[in-house]
């Protein structure tokens, strides 16, 4: 077997939610560099822009769009446009979140557990859908959800992105058992304590201290060490693999 080529994506056009900032840039810049076509999607215009320069460096075609995922009624033409410009989809990545660190079910208001939901679980759902019609029709594609240590454990601080994060696990298990007769794979990377714009309030906080010490490695993760998970999730190495979740984590699960 020839694997010079099994984790080259010329070719192939890929989009990333919240593709403007920590892992979401890391995958988009990894997955450029391994020769895709890159669309990130944000709610930041200037974050976008400063992304798209960076894609555009490698040599690669690539765009930037502001959008809200959490606005329905804009997802279907939003990706209608990206494949205009680039080309039909091949490789998805639902990255893009938010959380509301409430402190806890108690406290936590009704309109905030909507928006996580919304973001970071139905818009996984519709985006996927959309990709997914595009994908059937070519008999190929890859989707890659961003899960959490969370989709795994409770979190007494923040429960509406636990339960979103908990859920988009089994929607890639259901997904990739509706989408394997059509050739599209669905999988998941559940990503440790990474440095990110979202982590940067724990830092310097007695929960850091409880999360170093969990962690084996015994530090903080770097977005751009996601990146060899999602280049493999988004090849043809990963042709057989399906409905999976890979733990990107220094070991924080297995303590």
């Amino acid at each position: 077997m020839n694997t010079s080529n099994l984790f080259d994506l010329t070719g192939q056009v890929a989009i990333i939610t919240g593709g403007n900032g920590g892992i979401g840039r890391a995958i988009a810049l990894g997955f450029a560099a391994a020769g895709a076509a890159v669309a990130v999607v944000g709610r930041n215009p200037e974050k976008n822009e400063a992304v798209l320069g960076e894609l555009k460096a490698t040599g690669r075609p690539a765009m930037a769009m502001a959008l809200d995922i959490s606005a329905r009624d804009e997802l279907e033409s939003a990706l209608g446009s990206i494949q205009d410009q680039l080309g039909p989809v091949d490789i998805l990545v639902n990255n893009a979140g938010i959380a509301s660190l409430s402190g806890g079910i108690m406290s936590e208001a009704a309109e905030d557990w909507d928006a996580v939901i919304e973001t970071q679980l139905n818009a996984v759902f519709l985006l996927s859908k959309i990709a997914a019609a595009s994908m059937i029709g070519r008999q190929a594609g890859k989707i890659i959800n961003i899960g959490s240590m969370y989709s795994y454990f409770g979190s007494g601080l923040a429960p509406s992105y636990s339960a979103a994060k908990g859920a988009v696990i089994q929607l890639t298990k259901s997904m990739a058992v509706e989408l394997a007769a059509d050739n599209i794979q669905v999988n998941a990377i559940a990503p440790g304590w990474f440095e990110t714009d979202m982590t940067a309030p724990i830092k310097d906080t007695p929960m850091e201290e409880e999360i170093m010490m969990r962690t084996p490695a015994a530090r903080w993760g770097r977005p751009e060490e996601l990146v060899g998970a999602a280049v493999f999730l988004a090849s043809h190495a990963s042709d057989f693999v399906t409905g999976t979740t890979v733990r990107v984590d220094g070991g924080y699960a297995i303590r």
